[in-house]
């Protein structure tokens, strides 16, 4: 087999409907933990709404929409951390009052799935599902979508110049081929400058591409991007690319058997600001404090909840670990949209 651009490969291994790692492999939660499961992705979808209270002054948007939902685990505590909030019942598939939570990912509704969340499927990769438009009132969160993203893998050569990485989709094997499309050489020098040999480059113009879509998708409202990523001062000079299977970390090989990733470029997406989650979450008044120890003699039970909750809100806070992704924020205004 001919090497192929790792952009193409990539998209294959993850999302081709007979091999895709994440169509024919069990959802995310398989093989890897993220800050949606369990309880610190409830905290976190409380966290959620108190962004969406901060920025627009009311308990809950009209909609709440998860896009890249695995098997539903984020929607699923969102749709109880609605409920809880605005003290209604949270409107399903067809229903015309409550918030509306939908979830969005490429396999089909999941067997189980709380039935207040709607499901759309998706194409996969940087696609999103037609029906997925005009979002009014719309609170739209991201998480860990675009680091799945493919996008072209590049590598500085011997004379300066920087060329698409090719890749054996059985083996892993890489080799070098020509240089960037005029895109993503613009891209390239804009945001990740470097002639320097072996240096790799992640061209994140289809990530900014397939924000940019998701963004042209929301009449009003606010929406979230949450993802492993960099900045300008600290692009890595030998690229991110990795995979994961069973839980570990392992070689990346596109040939379906595990989860290819790469950070994202977060400072290059259309947003109003851009923050670590630490201060993001920091900024909503987590702080992952234990409670006095007084309140273990006065009300045990309050003490134990207390106590369970400073060490879930400190697991998001963790600046090694989720504390340490990266959110882009971008409001959308009604009058923001021709």
């Amino acid at each position: 087999m001919d090497p192929v651009p790792w952009r193409d490969a990539w998209h294959e291994a993850l999302y081709a409907v007979t091999l895709g790692f994440y169509v024919t492999r069990g959802g995310p939660a398989t093989h890897f933990t993220t800050a949606t499961h369990g309880p610190t992705g409830a905290t976190l979808a409380r966290a959620l709404l108190e962004l969406w209270a901060a920025e627009h002054g009311t308990a809950a948007p009209s909609v709440v929409v998860d896009v890249g939902a695995g098997r539903g685990e984020l929607a699923t505590h969102l749709a109880r951390a609605v409920a809880d909030v605005s003290g209604e019942e949270v409107g399903g598939a067809g229903a015309v009052t409550g918030t509306r939570v939908v979830a969005v990912d490429v396999v089909d509704r999941p067997e189980g799935l709380d039935e207040r969340v709607e499901w759309l499927r998706s194409p996969g990769g940087s696609g999103l599902p037609a029906a997925l438009a005009g979002l009014r009132d719309a609170l739209v969160i991201a998480h860990e979508w675009l680091d799945v993203v493919p996008c072209t893998v590049a590598q500085v050569d011997a004379s300066g110049t920087a060329r698409e990485v090719l890749v054996d989709p059985r083996t892993g094997a890489e080799s070098l081929g020509g240089g960037l499309t005029e895109a993503d050489r613009r891209w390239a020098d804009a945001h990740w400058p470097t002639t320097t040999p072996g240096d790799r480059i992640e061209v994140g113009r289809a990530r900014d591409e397939a924000w940019s879509d998701l963004v042209s998708r929301v009449a009003s409202g606010t929406l979230l991007a949450v993802d492993y990523g960099h900045t300008a001062t600290g692009r890595p000079s030998g690229g991110t690319l990795a995979a994961y299977a069973d839980g570990r970390l392992t070689v990346p090989v596109p040939d379906g058997s595990c989860d290819v990733t790469a950070h994202v470029a977060m400072d290059t997406l259309d947003a109003d600001r851009v923050l670590t989650q630490r201060e993001a979450l920091q900024a909503l008044g987590l702080t992952g404090a234990t409670p006095p120890h007084a309140l273990a003699s006065t009300d045990p039970l309050a003490y134990v909840a207390a106590l369970e909750r400073a060490s879930t809100e400190a697991r998001l806070l963790d600046r090694h670990g989720f504390g340490g992704f990266w959110w882009a924020v971008k409001r959308v205004r009604e009058h923001d949209v021709t």
